[in-house]
């Protein structure tokens, strides 16, 4: 993250603290650093719709600083454009070899799709975590029902959308694992401009830092 992500992100946390949800998230995270058990084996996948590219990007930040290489996703893609580098070119076929050590972590803002659905069931049947982070708990009904743990982001407007709930759980997800080094500090800035600040970053931007 850049200092101004940082200084988002840290407000985020501030707003959603003492949250029950907030509780869950910690508890999401802790599963999600612990789950793989080695270097790739954490297997980010999102729906036909949404790749989760900024969530890619946080998580390798994350296992840097937090030096947990097992948290570095390897990012799984439905469908891959001629030229994608080796790290962006991993396909769906990819969860056909999960198995018992990974975690298939699914992001899921929309309907996951029933191909996403198949290799899932059968990952969990072959001993892989199965870890959901889903927006819509009907549209995502039955890929919840194959997960081992799974995060909603709540309606009720604690968090300001799906993509700050993102932010949140990368940011949360190395915590209290001895980190190589501080977030780094940003200008402090005033209440309404640090909430002006929150919403326009988790409402936009672009996937070049992951590409």
């Amino acid at each position: 993250m850049n200092p101004m992500d940082a200084e988002q992100t840290t407000f985020l946390r501030e707003l959603v603290s003492g949250t029950p949800w907030f509780g869950e998230c910690r508890g999401f995270a802790r599963t999600l650093r612990r789950a793989p058990r080695s270097p790739g084996g954490l297997l980010l996948v999102g729906t036909p719709e949404e790749e989760p590219w900024h969530l890619a990007a946080h998580l390798d930040t994350e296992a840097g600083l937090a030096n947990l290489p097992q948290l570095a996703p390897t990012l799984i893609r439905h469908q891959i454009p001629d030229g994608a580098p080796p790290h962006l070119a991993v396909p769906l076929a990819r969860l056909e070899q999960a198995r018992k050590g990974e975690a298939v972590f699914i992001v899921a803002p929309d309907d996951p799709g029933t191909p996403l659905l198949e290799r899932v069931d059968d990952a969990r049947r072959r001993g892989a975590a199965i870890l959901t982070l889903a927006e819509d708990e009907e549209t995502s009904s039955e890929l919840l029902t194959l997960s081992h743990d799974a995060l909603l982001v709540p309606e009720n407007g604690i968090v300001p959308g799906f993509d700050a709930a993102q932010h949140l759980l990368a940011s949360t997800a190395g915590e209290g694992e001895g980190r190589k080094g501080g977030r780094g500090s940003g200008p402090r800035l005033g209440f309404r401009d640090r909430l002006t600040a929150l919403i326009d970053q988790v409402s936009g931007g672009s996937a070049d830092t992951y590409r």
